[in-house]
C-alpha cells in the first residue's frame, strides 16, 4: 500500500523559509513532487523531480524554491526561501509510479498547510 507522509508546514513571516518533507513507501516512484492549493483556487504544480534528478518548477517559484530527492529514503524535499503571502496554500506531496501492466498511477499526500503572514 502506497503512503505519502508530509511534514514541515507552518506559519512563517514574509521573506522567511520553510522546508517540506514527504516520506513515501510502498512503491518505486518515477516522479515525485509538490502541488499546492490556495483557498478558492485550483490545485497547481509547484515542482517535480524525476528519479534521475531532472527538476521542473512553476514560474512563480523559480529561484526561490528548490526540490530535491533522496532515492534511498524514498523522500522528496521542498526548500522554500523568500516566501511571499501568495505562497500561502495547502501543499500536497505527489508521486507517480508505473504498474507491472505499464499503467501510470498517481498518489497524493494528505496535505500540509503553509501560511506566510506577518
Amino acid at each position: 500500500q502506497v503512503q505519502l507522509v508530509e511534514s514541515g508546514g507552518g506559519l512563517v513571516q514574509p521573506g522567511g523559509s520553510l522546508r517540506l518533507s514527504c516520506a513515501a513507501s510502498g512503491s518505486i516512484f518515477s516522479i515525485m513532487g509538490w502541488y499546492r492549493q490556495a483557498p478558492g483556487k485550483e490545485r497547481e504544480l509547484v515542482a517535480t523531480v524525476t528519479s534521475g534528478g531532472t527538476t521542473n518548477y512553476a514560474d512563480s517559484v523559480k529561484g526561490r524554491f528548490t526540490i530535491s530527492r533522496d532515492n534511498a529514503k524514498n523522500t522528496v524535499y521542498l526548500q522554500m526561501n523568500s516566501l511571499k503571502p501568495e505562497d500561502t496554500a495547502v501543499y500536497y506531496c505527489y508521486a507517480r509510479d508505473v504498474s507491472i501492466l505499464g499503467t501510470q498511477r498517481a498518489y497524493w499526500g494528505q496535505g500540509t498547510q503553509v501560511t506566510v503572514s506577518s
